[in-house]
């Protein structure tokens, strides 16, 4: 089997605790090659446990563009460099596993989502939460109508930053709590939730969002309030909370309500999806939590050997960017905003 080459740009939290792991169980396909990290610790350390030649570790992820035996980067840095350092792997003809989100701004995410096109490379976008198994399996369960045709949703998701920042977590990374990109742990975080309400849902019309101001760098409101009007004619709430803790249990969670019953997904990890329907039957989908990582990268393996298309595009993801800012610019007007653009209005 052939095992793709792997150069890794940026050997933080995301490499070792989400990436990493997953290469390791794909070790029959992928090979990580390279590695670029500012921090010279960094670099030794993964230099010695992956055996990487020395030629092939470098602060300077320039210095890797030009290796003939490196099939293949994946790019894991702040947020604000994502989009610069994105067009020079595309630019040096290099496949690219993208972090979301594509930039720091429009601007940004727009160029970034123009990149394939442009320099004709395969770039797959890392937004695990659109390859995790709850959102698949909701997304079918939706299609189907299997609990009816769907009506409204609620989404809360809460996000203890203050806290959080405080411990071994991404939150004390001292970039995400001084950002230098717009909208701070929403752009972040939420971003992953909106990416799976778009999985499941489809196309956004519109989004009228509300805010409580936060006063600190990381994130510009506490709470954010957005109804989400989909293309299908589907409406929802969705809530996230960035300061503080959900105590009570169980959660709200994911709640969908259908003509026949509802869907509860009390969290990602919880491992169970819950059906009840309206003649009071009840039923259970078990699902093995955290897979996108692994899912994410098994999809780009097989559209680089020919097998299927990849699932997660730039121009996809692009839509879930444009829609965190449009949310963010919905509070600061105080009026609608069109998400994406439509040719026709599905309707379930």
């Amino acid at each position: 089997m052939t095992k793709i080459r792997v150069g890794i740009i940026g050997a933080g939290m995301a490499f070792e605790r989400l990436h990493y792991p997953a290469y390791q169980e794909l070790n029959d396909k992928y090979e990580i090659k390279a590695l670029c990290d500012p921090d010279e610790a960094k670099l030794k350390k993964w230099a010695q446990q992956l055996n990487l030649e020395q030629d092939h570790v470098s602060n300077k992820y320039e210095d890797l563009l030009p290796k003939d035996d490196i099939d293949v980067f994946d790019i894991m840095v702040p947020i604000e460099l994502n989009f610069t350092i994105a067009e020079a792997v595309a630019k040096a003809g290099k496949p690219i596993i993208l972090e979301k989100p594509l930039g720091s701004n429009m601007e940004e995410a727009e160029s970034c989502s123009k990149l394939p096109q442009k320099y004709s490379v395969p770039i797959m976008i890392a937004e695990n939460f659109r390859y995790n198994e709850e959102v698949n399996i909701l997304r079918d369960l939706i299609q189907n109508q299997k609990v009816g045709k769907p009506l409204y949703f609620l989404q809360n998701r809460v996000n203890n930053f203050p806290v959080d920042m405080l411990k071994n977590k991404f939150s004390a990374k001292e970039w995400r709590q001084h950002p230098e990109y717009w909208g701070g742990t929403f752009l972040d975080t939420g971003i992953h939730d909106l990416a799976s309400l778009r999985h499941i849902f489809g196309a956004v019309q519109e989004v009228h969002a509300y805010g409580q101001k936060e006063n600190a760098d990381y994130a510009p409101y506490s709470v954010i309030n957005a109804n989400i009007l989909f293309a299908t004619g589907l409406t929802g709430q969705f809530t996230f909370f960035t300061s503080g803790q959900e105590s009570q249990r169980p959660l709200v969670g994911l709640r969908i309500f259908c003509t026949d019953g509802m869907i509860y997904l009390e969290e990602r990890d919880c491992g169970t999806i819950n059906i009840a329907f309206n003649n009071g039957k009840k039923e259970t989908i078990s699902y093995q939590p955290q897979r996108g990582y692994v899912n994410e990268l098994l999809n780009f393996y097989n559209s680089l050997t020919n097998k299927e298309a990849i699932s997660v595009t730039p121009e996809i993801e692009f839509g879930d960017t444009k829609m965190v800012f449009d949310i963010l610019k919905s509070i600061q007007k105080g009026t609608p905003i069109r998400v994406d653009k439509l040719k026709n209005n599905l309707k379930y």
